[in-house]
């Protein structure tokens, strides 16, 4: 039998990520007052991290990992908001089980929690993204948090972040400049807590974007590229995870021409689900 996965892996991403997350979930619910209550907080977490645990035997894992679904429900506090409890529920799961069954050999196909989001936005009108619940202060310090992973990440996926931030802003920037805006506007838009944590925990999932550096760059650049397009022609505020989410789907054809070593958490002699 495989050997089963181990939590204590030296200078694993996923724990800097867990305790950015839940840092600012804390940050967020006791100094900005997030309109989101303890229970639903608790129900969250808790379905995401039952429901890894009951797919893990499903499907035969040798062991449970809190690691990936810790991520994706923290991720669903921060960014996700409803005014019932069943909706934050039904995302979490969702979440999980699109890891165990939207997948392929070489892995699962989408970013779980974008992926939860976009339908929870499409299927439902009761949950809605909140983008407006950080101040500048909160900006800055979650700035300086993501950059710190940086230093930790090192070359894991950290380039794609890079490069996308560096197409979102060129973007934002060109096109006040093509329509006249004062620059304050795009700076301003660039300020957005919601599209760090989109930036820096979500396009970054390493076992959901391209093998090669290349192939991640031109990933980066077609979601920062569908994304404006969903916002300033379609009028789409959410644009950024339907654009991860769509742009998913090229994922396997960037492989193909753009190869490179497949991402793995663990060694491969674990078989584990992440």
């Amino acid at each position: 039998m495989p050997p089963k996965p181990s939590c204590r892996t030296a200078l694993d991403p996923r724990y800097y990520q867990i305790a950015v997350l839940a840092t600012l979930l804390l940050y967020g619910v006791l100094w900005l007052d997030f309109p989101v209550s303890t229970v639903m907080l608790a129900i969250t977490i808790a379905t995401a991290l039952s429901s890894q645990w009951a797919f893990t035997h499903w499907v035969g894992l040798p062991g449970f990992d809190p690691r990936s679904p810790l991520i994706s429900s923290l991720s669903l506090c921060l960014l996700l908001r409803s005014n019932a409890l069943w909706p934050m529920a039904l995302a979490a799961l969702i979440a999980i089980a699109s890891k165990f069954v939207l997948r392929s050999s070489q892995g699962h196909w989408f970013n779980p929690s974008g992926l939860a989001i976009v339908i929870m936005l499409t299927c439902t009108d009761t949950a809605w993204v909140s983008t407006g619940q950080w101040g500048q202060t909160a900006w800055f310090a979650l700035l300086l948090a993501c950059a710190g992973g940086l230093v930790l990440w090192r070359s894991r996926r950290s380039d794609i972040s890079l490069a996308f931030l560096a197409v979102w802003a060129l973007l934002l920037f060109g096109r006040a400049w093509w329509l006249g805006d004062p620059w304050p506007i795009p700076w301003r838009q660039l300020q957005s807590g919601a599209l760090l944590i989109f930036a820096f925990f979500m396009i970054s999932d390493p076992p959901t974007t391209p093998h090669s550096r290349p192939g991640r760059l031109l990933f980066a650049a077609l979601v920062a590229l569908a994304a404006a397009i969903g916002r300033f022609y379609f009028y789409q505020p959410e644009s950024l995870f339907y654009a991860l989410i769509l742009c998913s789907l090229l994922v396997p054809l960037i492989n193909r021409y753009l190869p490179g070593e497949r991402f793995q958490w663990q060694p491969a002699t674990n078989r584990s689900l992440t």
